[in-house]
């Protein structure tokens, strides 16, 4: 079956926009294709620094003929109705219709025929139309025109069946002609189908394939390294980016001077990477950076590279000259006197300023590190010098490397290891792929970090939306869910809320706040849901084990995960899939109950008004059950209390089976639904079994 190529060549693409790029135009395309009635075979597009291209595999010739039945009004409808209808169905006059009749009556049907169209007339109007609904996260218009791209749009290649489709795009006309690259190749490249066309760019030294010139940089840059007994520092992020910068990536190796090894290992990364998209190189001998890099060009030089090495080193050497001046500049100063730099910094209008903010990391450390039984004084410690690297020059020009400066400038000023190492980690995890601190100086330092920003942001109401986050309140909360959960911290949240509050009230007036802190403790349990749900827990099991016996949020985090991996197990066995079914059908019953009337409490059974076996033998293992799962409660012996409530399976089950609740006798029948009331709040005191589905 023929193929569609298309290629909307412009100026260069930014490499961060063209993964999405592909991704939306193959999206859109098949959108498209499916909305006019194809079932193509395969739909793949590509991106590059100066074009977006696709393949569509498998469609016919035309679109296949297409027949609609669409229901009308009633036979005597008003005029308004039947107008409306024969409009929104295309057709003139009640007499293209078939009349119907069911049970209510007569009414109109019309019944559509649709002529399929040739394919290349549909794809002539949606290629169009998807140029100019792209949607770019910026884009420009230049000239005249009206049209809107991420840069300006040069050329349009759309084939089909080996034809090209004909259409214009704010004065750009479609064809079959594409460029090469721009700096070897000036011929125009023709191509109708899609083995010519990446024959054509690749003998004009362009690799339409992202992913493989992703493939060849790593594998070119490994075989390099690997030659002088050296390691490539992997780095994903700057993969991705080279292999959108080069057409015909061509990788080369550079050196600088020795000297510059006695900068942090990080500082030369920033300044190779940062500044000029080179790859660190590793000595695995001394397990530090080696006086070598990588680097990505987009031409093979007829010197074999000899010139634009030298170029590419002679610029490093300044960027690195550069760090060197601010990295000893910054040791000049103690970060104890640069915390009263600090005070000149706003943290946030309405939260004050860095220094301030120093101060309540202090305090709340304190608490921290009691709750945790650690060296109060180094948490403290590590807080007040946390922020200090803010202010130097090194964290100026490289903001990525904020407290990982701090670290180096702590030891170089006789700090202790574990509070220069607190110093860098308090800002992790700073992504999924970040490990959480494990150190309880780290820990202490991480969690007072991300408590303040919570609980400052929530106190003025600058909560997250749906789509923004700026000031990444979900990443912090997430931080703290993986601190707590990775070291299985016990740490009372709401307490923690309360005394946080109040640092920022001492500071800032009795009048600060509250705003939404109340609305933290939720926001931690969405995140966690979402968490767990990663970690393969189902969602409504995790809502069963976030509430207290007592209806209110539970704020241990971990004692939420034990309650959940204790229920799910019991929801495997027999009997917790059985007893899960009985909870169910009583808080039915309640619940239509509830709607006549106040319930009776839970506590309201007469032992001396119960009758029937079922009944008594439901009531005595209710004492049983409830004293034995209290226990194991509160030993946090969740199995033990699963175990515990196994029992009532059989009983309820018989209940269900012999006892009528809704006796006619209105005393039984409250006692009855008291003795159900007070078997759902039994199951209460280790899950809410409500919030499980089926």
């Amino acid at each position: 079956m023929p193929d569609l190529l298309l290629e909307l060549f412009s100026e260069e693409i930014p490499a961060r926009m063209q993964g999405k790029a592909a991704k939306d135009l193959e999206r859109m395309m098949n959108e498209r294709l499916l909305a006019a009635g194809f079932l193509p075979e395969g739909v793949k597009a590509f991106a590059g620094p100066r074009r977006l291209a696709l393949i569509a595999t498998g469609l016919p010739l035309r679109q296949p003929d297409r027949r609609e039945e669409k229901k009308g009004p009633r036979v005597g409808a008003p005029a308004q109705a039947i107008d409306g209808f024969l409009k929104s169905a295309g057709l003139s006059a009640l007499d293209q219709c078939e009349i119907v009749e069911d049970k209510k009556g007569a009414y109109y049907v019309a019944k559509i025929e649709q002529k399929g169209r040739e394919t290349a007339d549909v794809l002539s109007e949606a290629v169009p139309a998807i140029v100019r609904e792209f949607p770019w996260p910026k884009s420009m218009r230049w000239g005249d025109g009206d049209l809107r791209w991420v840069r300006p749009l040069k050329s349009v290649l759309c084939c089909f069946n080996d034809e090209v489709v004909p259409f214009e795009i704010d004065g750009v006309k479609s064809g079959d002609a594409t460029r090469g690259h721009r700096r070897i190749s000036s011929a125009p490249i023709h191509a109708r189908n899609f083995d010519k066309y990446v024959v054509g760019l690749t003998n004009a030294k362009v690799i339409l394939d992202g992913a493989a010139r992703e493939g060849m940089i790593a594998a070119d840059a490994r075989t390099l390294c690997e030659a002088q007994g050296l390691e490539l520092v992997e780095d994903r992020g700057l993969l991705a980016e080279v292999a959108g910068l080069a057409e015909w990536p061509v990788v080369m190796m550079g050196s600088f001077d020795r000297k510059f090894l006695t900068l942090p290992d990080e500082v030369l990364t920033a300044s190779m990477r940062g500044h000029q998209k080179y790859f660190s190189v590793k000595d695995p001998k001394t397990g530090r950076l080696a006086a070598k890099f990588v680097f990505v060009a987009n031409i093979e030089a007829p010197d074999g590279g000899a010139a634009m090495r030298a170029g590419y080193e002679r610029v490093l050497t300044a960027r690195l000259s550069d760090a060197w001046y601010l990295y000893h500049q910054d040791l000049k100063t103690p970060l104890e006197e640069r915390t009263r730099e600090l005070d000149r910094i706003t943290f946030f209008e309405g939260l004050g300023s860095v220094g301030r903010r120093v101060e309540r990391l202090e305090a709340l450390s304190n608490d921290l590190a009691r709750y945790l039984k650690t060296d109060i004084a180094a948490a403290r410690r590590a807080a007040r010098l946390a922020k200090s690297d803010l202010v130097t020059g090194m964290v100026k020009e490289f903001p990525e490397l904020q407290g990982v400066m701090g670290r180096y400038y702590a030891l170089a000023q006789q700090e202790s290891a574990e509070i220069a190492d607190a110093i860098r980690d308090h800002y992790r995890p700073a992504s999924l792929d970040d490990a959480a601190p494990t150190a309880l100086a780290s820990i202490v330092a991480a969690l007072a970090d991300k408590l303040d920003s919570l609980n400052g942001f929530f106190a003025i109401d600058e909560l997250p939306t749906g789509s923004k986050d700026p000031f990444a309140l979900r990443r912090a909360a997430l931080g703290v869910i993986r601190i707590v959960l990775d070291n299985k911290l016990r740490i009372p949240f709401e307490k923690l809320k309360e005394g946080a509050l109040q640092l920022y009230r001492n500071q800032l007036g009795s009048s600060f706040g509250p705003g939404s802190v109340n609305a933290i403790l939720p926001f931690l349990h969405d995140r966690l849901k979402v968490y767990l749900r990663d970690k393969g827990h189902k969602y409504d099991a995790i809502d069963a084990a976030l509430m207290k016996a007592d209806g209110s949020l539970e704020d241990d985090l971990v004692l939420i995960v034990m309650k959940l991996e204790a229920l799910e197990a019991f929801l495997k066995t027999d009997d917790g899939a059985n007893l899960a079914a009985g909870y169910k059908r009583a808080a039915n019953i309640l619940k239509a109950e509830a709607k006549k009337g106040k319930l009776p409490e839970a506590g309201a059974v007469d032992a001396r008004l119960l009758q029937q076996a079922e009944e008594k033998a439901l009531f005595a293992a209710l004492k049983s059950a409830e004293e034995k799962a209290a226990k194991a409660v509160a030993e946090e012996k969740f199995e033990d209390a699963m175990t515990a409530l196994a029992s009532l399976r059989g009983p309820i089950d018989a209940f269900f089976d012999k006892v009528t609740v809704n006796a006619e006798d209105e005393i039984l029948r409250a006692n009855r639904l008291a003795l159900l009331q007070r078997f759902t709040a039994a199951t209460a005191r280790v899950a809410e079994l409500s919030k499980l589905e089926g």
